[in-house]
């Protein structure tokens, strides 16, 4: 009754489903997939309506769609219309979310139709959301525990639960089943479908079980779903079989033969008896008993434990005693109903001696007594030793078992008194150079004796490492102009092999070998073939390789970077002047500035030993001229007079600032023209002695010197305002205020730190390139300064445009 109401129920859902969807009209039909992403393209209302046909044929009037919000559906939300009749996605859809219990995923939007504010119509939308299978069945828990009784017959069933795919496509949510499994397993899975739509999955016995065999089983249940590419869930199910009393104790042995003093202590025990039942619980309990087959004489003298099964010597044996005696024992389960088994257990009295066994061993590569030795990579499973154990004692006395515990190697038994050393792990002698182990072998008498044997295994060295440098890339640092031979660095590299398997052979490798100036020695130190000239090559960049002398070798290589440092090794030189001597004429005027021209110079070292410093060494005895330490700036100290026109010897200096200075000298052989209408030449005075003097005479010459002395010198206080007027005015001159005071330094004062590019060559500023006021400068060159004041000026353009540390040499002029 309760299966009817729910397949009418299912149908009726079913029904009203499809009458739904039949009875709603709808103008377009879309399609969009799942899980798209907000703004994705569904449709272009417009086109698929036609409407923009209908449009233009009624005079192009503008024609726009709004999607009409309707309260009580949330459908408003999930897309989007434009004006000009595109529809989108307003967000991700879900169909799992919006369709739960579906078998499609649809939806239904509204769309009004303006032209420009007149409405024309409603357009229904159905947008079928497409689903994609990104559920894969699950099943209501991973892991299920379902038990079967050992003698369930075949056809038993235990039912799993169904699992369940939450996509709404009818593919993607179709689930099929099967069963993983061993091949042996006794199970199989059964499915039936049920009205509701769902499955009744079972597992059922296919044959029959034994715990005794097999206790418990996994399985899996793999649920896949129709989509492609196919998904699935995993049921993981563990069956546990629960025992049936089916199985007898059983004894280790049908007859036990034992020997045994006459004077055996009564608390222990001659012999213990096993009796295995493969049973669980109270099914597999055993329990010992002395069965009344034995006789009672013989009982008389034993006694056993129940429960272990331990067998003693209850009352003395005396020389009257049989020298054998015979017994039958029972093992008994705790089942209900129980099963019994019994065995025989017959006792050698003796009154002999019991010996320890002895041990010999035979290895297959010995070193020495009780060492052997082994290569480390051998094989797993190598034979290592045969040994070989001698009792002669009789009975049980003479029964030898030999042990070995270590985790390198294994004792096998091959045999009466025979075992073998394997190697049961593999051996890296880096880790493990040698070992040490014990071989135990006890009898079997009452009391045992027992011997022990100590041996020792030594694990051979393989060349299995390769060399290791201790730094990826070396980095060295060593000064130009160094002897040959010179240590450069040292390269360290490492291999833990032995003997010529870690003995290292270093070499050095590069495209072109011939253009490596170093070499490395075996101990890994690098040397340099010949001296190093930082300004030829400032950084070599090669491969260090090593390699071990093993069979086969092993290599490895390291990256090497050398940086040259530089030492003050080179001269500085003028690059202007260009000759020694040169010839320059120059004319100066009232409206000249001081500036001159500029000496350039230059040096092939770096930093400190390429930062130069100018100055005038001799020839300016009149200390008219002055040369600027840093730039190289000539220029007059002063304002030339007219008695200072002439020729001048000028020798000029430039020093680098290393250590020690080296330097340079050229001759500048000056001419100076001077024009000054303004200011006339200083007299001069020249007085004769006259022969005779007179008292009156002498009066008038000291009063007349006296004059002369007070206008000479109210002339000098006059000339000395004139020049320090006319410094003031070619100061303000320049553009940023070049500071006479340090112009006029001494070549051997320090410079200030510069920074991190030192200068090499002075640099002049633009302000002094455009001034026209300055001197009249020839050279014999046929060179005409850029201070002209009378030269063509067209090129100050190119001038001004020149890179702030380009120095900037007199210009050739054509005639």
């Amino acid at each position: 009754m309760e299966v009817g109401c729910v397949w009418n129920t299912y149908l009726l859902a079913n029904v009203l489903n499809l009458l739904l969807h039949s009875c709603v009209c709808v103008d377009l039909s879309y399609h969009v997939e799942e899980e798209s992403s907000p703004f994705t393209f569904v449709g272009d209302i417009a086109a698929d309506t036609q409407m923009e046909e209908m449009d233009s044929l009624v005079g192009n009037n503008f024609i726009t769609y709004n999607q009409m919000q309707q309260q009580w559906t949330e459908n408003s939300h999930l897309f989007n219309v434009t004006q000009d009749g595109k529809l989108y996605t307003a967000q991700t859809l879900d169909a799992e979310k919006l369709c739960t219990y579906e078998s499609e995923c649809v939806r239904y939007i509204k769309v009004a139709v303006h032209r420009r504010k007149t409405f024309l119509k409603v357009i229904k939308i159905k947008v079928i959301i497409e689903d994609i299978n990104d559920h894969s069945p699950e099943f209501p828990e991973t892991q299920l525990n379902i038990t079967y009784d050992e003698d369930d017959g075949e056809g038993a069933e235990r039912l799993i639960p169904e699992a369940f795919d939450k996509d709404v496509g009818m593919e993607n949510s179709e689930v099929t089943y099967k069963l993983k499994k061993q091949f042996s397993d006794p199970f199989i899975l059964s499915v039936r479908k049920t009205i509701t739509g769902g499955a009744k999955i079972g597992i059922v016995l296919g044959d029959k079980l034994d715990r005794e065999i097999q206790d418990s089983y996994n399985l899996e249940v793999i649920a896949n779903d129709g989509g492609q590419p196919s998904k699935q869930g995993i049921l993981h199910v563990h069956i546990k079989i629960i025992d049936v009393n089916d199985n007898s104790p059983v004894f280790s042995k049908h007859i036990y033969n034992i020997s045994i003093k006459n004077t055996h202590p009564n608390n222990n025990p001659i012999l213990t008896l096993s009796a295995k039942d493969p049973d669980s619980g109270n099914n597999g309990k055993v329990s010992y008993f002395m069965s009344s087959k034995t006789p009672e004489r013989t009982r008389r003298h034993f006694r056993l434990n129940q429960q272990t099964g331990e067998l003693f010597v209850e009352k003395p044996l005396t020389s009257q005693t049989k020298n054998i005696l015979k017994m039958y024992v029972e093992a008994k389960d705790g089942g209900n109903p129980s099963l019994n088994s019994f065995a025989i257990v017959r006792v050698n009295i003796l009154n002999e001696k019991n010996h320890p066994p002895k041990i010999g061993i035979n290895f297959v590569s010995e070193l020495k007594k009780d060492t052997a030795a082994i290569y480390e990579g051998t094989k797993v499973g190598s034979y290592l030793a045969y040994v070989n154990v001698v009792d002669n004692d009789f009975g049980a006395n003479g029964e030898v078992s030999c042990k070995l515990e270590h985790d390198k190697v294994v004792l096998s038994h091959l045999g009466s008194k025979e075992y073998k050393i394997t190697l049961q792990k593999p051996l890296d002698r880096e880790k493990l150079d040698h070992f040490n182990m014990r071989i135990v072998c006890e009898d079997n008498g009452s009391p045992a004796l027992k011997t022990e044997r100590k041996i020792s295994i030594q694990v051979m060295d393989v060349n299995d490492v390769q060399p290791q440098f201790t730094k990826d890339t070396f980095h060295f640092l060593t000064y130009e102009n160094g002897k040959a031979n010179f240590p450069i660095g040292f390269i360290n590299a490492t291999d833990p092999d032995l003997a010529s398997a870690g003995q290292l052979t270093f070499s050095l490798l590069s495209k072109d070998r011939n253009n490596i100036p170093f070499q490395v020695s075996d101990y890994g130190f690098i040397t340099s073939n010949i001296p190093l000239d930082r300004e030829e090559e400032d950084m070599y960049k090669f491969e260090v390789f090593v390699k071990d002398n093993g069979k086969p070798s092993l290599n490895n290589t390291a990256n090497v970077v050398v940086e040259v440092l530089d030492r003050n090794d080179n001269n500085p030189y003028f690059i202007y002047p260009t000759t020694d001597p040169f010839h320059i004429n120059v004319h100066y005027r009232p409206q000249s500035t001081n500036a001159i021209t500029v000496i350039r110079a230059s040096d092939r070292d770096s930093h400190l030993n390429a930062f130069l410093k100018y100055g005038i060494l001799d020839g300016n005895n009149k200390r008219l001229f002055t040369l600027n330490s840093l730039t190289g700036q000539m220029s007059f100290s002063r304002a030339p007079h007219l008695n200072d026109a002439g020729s001048y010897e000028l020798v000029l200096v430039v020093k680098d600032s290393g250590s020690p200075v080296l330097s340079a000298t050229t001759t500048v052989s000056l001419s100076l023209r001077v024009t000054n209408k303004t200011s006339a030449p200083m007299p001069t005075v020249h007085l004769e002695k006259n022969r005779t003097l007179d008292v009156p005479l002498l009066i008038i010459l000291v009063v007349a010197a006296v004059i002369v002395a007070v206008v000479i010198v109210v002339s000098i206080t006059l000339c000395i305002v004139k020049c320090s007027s006319g410094q003031s005015r070619s100061a303000k001159s320049t553009r940023k205020g070049v500071n006479r005071s340090a112009i006029c330094n001494r070549i051997d004062q320090p410079l200030p730190c510069q920074s991190s590019s030192i200068p090499g060559t002075p640099v002049r500023y633009s302000s002094e390139m455009n001034n026209r006021n300055m001197p009249f400068v020839e050279c014999k060159e046929d060179f005409y300064p850029q201070y002209e004041s009378q030269i063509d000026w067209s090129n100050v353009g190119s001038l001004e445009k020149s890179p702030p540390n380009t120095i900037l040499l007199p210009t050739r002029i054509k005639k």
